[in-house]
C-alpha cells in the first residue's frame, strides 16, 4: 500500500475563513475529508501535517524520508522563503508534489519564486482546492511507474 503524506505550511488551517476570494470557502478539515474519500478508493495511506513553524515541517520532512512513498507539500509562505524547507525535501528520495490552491504566478511578485519547485516532481498551482485531489492522482501515477 502506498503511503502518502500531505504537508500543508502556515495559515492554511484557517483556509475557509481567511482571504476567500483567492483560497475559497473550504476548510483543511474539508480538504483532508475528500482527500481521505480519494485514499481509500484507491488504496493508499494517507496522513495529514498542518504546522505554522517551519522547524516542524522540517521534522515532518525529515519523518517522510523512511516512513512515506510520497510528499505533497502546500508549503504557503514558506515556499518562497525557507532554505530550510528545501534543504529537507532535498533529503528526499520519493516523488514530491508541490501545490498551490492559487496560481503563485499571478499574484505578487515575491509569491512568483518558489526554493523548492527545482526539488520536485511535479509543482500544481491555481486549482483551487480541487489541487489536493489532483495532486494525489499524480502521485498515484508517479508511483505506479515507479513501481513497474
Amino acid at each position: 500500500m502506498n503511503k502518502i503524506i500531505i504537508l500543508n505550511g502556515p495559515n492554511l488551517n484557517l483556509l475557509g475563513e481567511r482571504e476567500k476570494e483567492k483560497y475559497g470557502n473550504i476548510s483543511l478539515k474539508v480538504i483532508e475529508k475528500n482527500c481521505e474519500e480519494f485514499a481509500k478508493k484507491n488504496d493508499i495511506l494517507l496522513s495529514f501535517f498542518q504546522s505554522n513553524i517551519e522547524g516542524e515541517l522540517v521534522e515532518e520532512i525529515q519523518k517522510s524520508r523512511n516512513k512515506q512513498s510520497g510528499l505533497i507539500i502546500n508549503a504557503g509562505g514558506y515556499t518562497h522563503t525557507s532554505v530550510a524547507i528545501h534543504d529537507a525535501l532535498k533529503i528526499l528520495k520519493i516523488p514530491i508534489i508541490e501545490l498551490h490552491i492559487t496560481n503563485i504566478y499571478n499574484r505578487e511578485e515575491f509569491r512568483q519564486k518558489s526554493l523548492i519547485s527545482n526539488l520536485a516532481t511535479s509543482v500544481l498551482c491555481g486549482f483551487g482546492t480541487e489541487g489536493y485531489i489532483m495532486a494525489l492522482q499524480a502521485m498515484k501515477s508517479f508511483l505506479k511507474n515507479e513501481n513497474r
